[in-house]
């Protein structure tokens, strides 16, 4: 085989074969493939798409460049999450615990916050003493023993996916729905689970902002599942404003403790009781969906989801005293509230635009190697729909200085739409997809 016979065979609307994405993908991770032949392929992706059969393929390639997480060790069906990224998603914080808690196993690879979006890794970080880098020994006897583990993605699982991820940020590539789906997919078959929920964002504060975008995400990624014997579940959920109140990390995590407590925001409770449904449906604890999520919402109100969370908190090194008293978290030195400008109803919160200022706080990161402050973020105190007088506090600001808190201020100001007349929350479960 020869790299360009294989880039003009795409190019021109040709299907490849399992054989020949498998010599492109660990022909480019040994280094035998230069950088501008890859570009060139995953331009012609770009351009021409994949088919089902082809985005499995590539999957799988990706998948067999590294290693395997092997979780057959630790009994039961194990369930794993994933999200593309939303702001104010701590969602894997109180889902994980809880679905844990009802006898369903979940290792959990996480992330951390590049650009407007947060990650999980660093939001667990903002807990004093946890650890995120588990070797695969720590991460599965944990799993065997706690039910529940979540670390960082391991540099040895997937290694093509993140080679081919730092030359498509270059290339002008990254949103190619068949690229996406396989880079997402690899990791999540390689770490180990036997089945999936897929949580895809849509909206202002999402990677997608259509909703055809958002569809076509999810059914690749569905598909990938099915053709690879993998049982999945895909919803497609609202990113249209933040998830819940709180922007940035030690913030979220505070309110992840509180949701825990079945004292959380409505939105985030929605959600996560929702896909701990399908998750506990999946891990064969319930008969389908609606009992998985009767059940999901009945251990949230008994108190174990947050037992268990304090027991994972625990096991990673972590202050479990922050599940009792979560404001013992750090605060940031400066508050400022942001007062609204009139009254009326609330009718938008650009999502986006709160996601952009959290990361100027020091929330977020703009490269890979920029230190986060986990203490900074922002509170929202009002939401679409909401009612709000002259003067009356939309949000609060935590920073570090009184001038970054001006302009996240400002900001956040702008991102609010105040209207005269009453408005509707966006609907947040929009629509489910099943392998």
């Amino acid at each position: 085989m020869r790299a360009q016979d294989l880039i003009a065979k795409k190019r021109d609307g040709g299907e490849l074969t399992a054989d020949e994405i498998r010599y492109l993908v660990h022909g480019y991770t040994r280094g035998e493939i230069p950088d501008y032949q890859m570009a060139a392929f995953l331009m012609a992706v770009y351009f021409r798409g994949m088919s089902a059969a082809e985005t499995t393929h590539l999957t799988w390639a990706i998948v067999e460049s590294g290693e395997r997480v092997d979780l057959s060790g630790a009994p039961g069906v194990k369930v794993d999450k994933h999200s593309t990224g939303g702001v104010g998603d701590k969602t894997t914080l109180a889902l994980v615990p809880l679905v844990a808690a009802a006898g369903v196993p979940v290792a959990k690879m996480s992330g951390r916050a590049l650009g407007h979006t947060g990650g999980t890794v660093d939001k667990l970080e903002s807990i004093p003493g946890f650890r995120t880098g588990l070797s695969p020994a720590e991460f599965i006897e944990q799993l065997r023993r706690v039910g529940a583990v979540i670390a960082g993605q391991s540099r040895d699982v997937t290694p093509a996916d993140k080679a081919i991820y730092a030359l498509r940020d270059v290339t002008g590539t990254v949103e190619s729905i068949p690229l996406i789906a396989s880079s997402v997919m690899s990791k999540k078959i390689a770490s180990g689970a036997d089945a999936f929920v897929l949580d895809v964002k849509v909206g202002r504060g999402a990677f997608m902002k259509e909703l055809s975008q958002a569809q076509a995400l999810a059914e690749a990624m569905i598909g990938i599942a099915r053709l690879s014997r993998r049982r999945a579940v895909a919803w497609i959920t609202s990113m249209e404003q933040p998830l819940g109140c709180a922007v940035g990390n030690a913030l979220e995590v505070a309110e992840a403790i509180e949701a825990l407590k079945g004292e959380g925001p409505r939105d985030v409770e929605e959600l996560v009781v929702a896909l701990a449904g399908e998750m506990i449906y999946l891990g064969e604890k319930a008969a389908d969906p609606g009992e998985g999520k009767k059940r999901a919402a009945e251990i949230l109100r008994s108190g174990a989801a947050l037992a268990k969370f304090r027991e994972l908190v625990a096991a990673q090194g972590g202050d479990p005293g922050v599940v009792d008293d979560p404001e013992s978290l750090l605060v940031a030195p400066v508050k400022a509230d942001v007062a609204a400008p009139s009254g009326g109803w609330v009718a938008a919160v650009d999502s986006y635009a709160v996601g952009l200022a959290t990361m100027a706080l020091g929330a977020g990161r703009v490269r890979k190697e920029d230190a986060i402050d986990p203490s900074v973020g922002i509170v929202l105190r009002k939401k679409v729909g909401d009612a709000v007088r002259p003067g009356e506090s939309l949000a609060t600001v935590h920073a570090r200085s009184d001038e970054e808190a001006d302009t996240a201020a400002t900001a956040v100001l702008g991102a609010y739409s105040i209207e005269s007349q009453p408005a509707k929350p966006p609907a947040l479960l929009i629509q489910r997809l099943e392998s």
